[in-house]
């Protein structure tokens, strides 16, 4: 099967040049991931996400709802470098795979504090560069000046600790060398300025580059995805499914069409109404369903989509994206499917659910007595010539 860009999404900013990142790979670049990025991410239909950029402090940062949702849709997901080795470490029980030694650190606790990854940068127009030093980096040079007998174990703490001080907007090479080189020996300062205009390595630029091609090598496999490990994970909290609607998307036709548009579409039709109270019953009845300990049959949940299917004639080929389409991607559908035959579910057994419960035939004549149809029933029953049933 041809390869897609989109089937590897990258989440890149200051850690790796998006220009760098094609050159090295076939992927969707996209800029430093932001609360709701990844489930509108989940519309181009990935294979892999690698997360590696995403903003904090001054606007929300990714959530792990999205980056869950993404592993239930079937979608591989690594992380490192930033951003995603601090997520990596926190959902690695759920399947994200953590990548780079940023993301070791973290898991081993070597280093704690999300700031250790924090810089500040510049904006889009001007490609993320960089413009102050993260610690981690700081900390990955003063090994390596070890390792090189630049610095003996006394320095290479005190260039680490004079960077730890340092506020990550204020953190540059300059000031932390301010800090401590008039306290080295002429040697140590002569070792060190010719070993550092041969150059050091950016530590987060090295993690960000093994997570890309990581993720890389994983969307050439046939298989589809690391899967969660934990798939039973409970669903979503009213919060995130709101969350999700007000920041997901449906594609149509190659065009991105915001969920909340298509909200306020729907709410301005004149059958919103209708359409609200049916959404609200069955989601009712399945919570009640659930609450009663139900769980629905794989066979009643396949039958449910079937029969989704059987109103929506789509050929097989263009399922995935009509489900794009209809904001479904992932396991939208089988969450609809499973609330559908939970809902099927309590209406089959209504009788027995409640002390004295309504009969099948209790809720036909009462529902079409309500909308006027019993008495159209009536007058066809009634009409003369017609033979009445025994």
């Amino acid at each position: 099967m041809k390869r897609r860009p989109e089937d590897l999404v990258v989440f890149l900013g200051p850690s790796l040049p998006a220009s760098e990142a094609r050159k090295r790979v076939p992927c969707h670049v996209l800029p430093p991931a932001r609360q709701g990025d990844v489930w509108r991410a989940l519309s181009l239909r990935p294979r892999v996400i690698a997360l590696v950029d995403g903003v904090f402090e001054a606007q929300p940062s990714v959530w792990h709802h999205e980056l869950l949702a993404a592993l239930e849709a079937g979608v591989a997901v690594f992380g490192g470098a930033s951003m995603g080795a601090l997520r990596a470490v926190e959902l690695a029980p759920h399947g994200m795979v953590g990548v780079g030694r940023i993301f070791e650190w973290y898991r081993d606790g070597v280093v704690e504090d999300d700031a250790e990854v924090a810089l500040l940068h510049a904006d889009a127009e001007h490609g993320y560069r960089p413009l102050t030093v993260p610690l981690v980096n700081v900390r990955h040079v003063a090994a390596k000046a070890r390792e090189a007998k630049v610095l003996n174990l006394a320095q290479a703490r005190a260039l680490v600790k004079a960077a730890a001080g340092l506020f990550y907007q204020e953190r540059t090479w300059k000031r932390v060398l301010g800090a401590v080189r008039p306290a080295w020996p002429s040697a140590t300062r002569g070792g060190w300025e010719g070993w550092w205009a041969r150059g050091v390595e950016d530590l987060k630029q090295l993690d960000a580059l093994e997570c890309l091609q990581a993720a890389a090598a994983f969307t050439g496999m046939p298989v589809r995805s690391v899967g969660p490990r934990h798939p039973m994970r409970l669903a979503p909290s009213s919060l995130v499914r709101r969350r999700q609607l007000a920041d997901g998307v449906s594609v149509v036709k190659g065009q991105a069409v915001p969920a909340s548009q298509v909200l306020a579409a729907l709410q301005r039709a004149p059958d919103s109404t209708e359409l609200a109270e049916a959404g609200l019953r069955r989601a009712l009845l399945a919570g009640w369903a659930r609450s009663l300990g139900f769980t629905p049959h794989e066979d009643e949940v396949r039958a449910a989509e079937a029969e989704w299917w059987r109103r929506h004639p789509v050929a097989a080929s263009a399922r995935a994206a009509f489900l794009v389409e209809c904001g479904l991607e992932g396991q939208g559908l089988r969450r609809l499917c499973e609330e559908r035959a939970l809902e099927r579910l309590v209406l089959t057994y209504a009788s027995r659910l409640l002390p004295d419960g309504p009969s099948w035939q209790e809720a036909l004549a009462s529902e079409a007595r309500l909308q006027g149809r019993w008495s159209q029933a009536a007058r066809e029953v009634g009409r003369p010539g017609r033979r009445r049933a025994r």
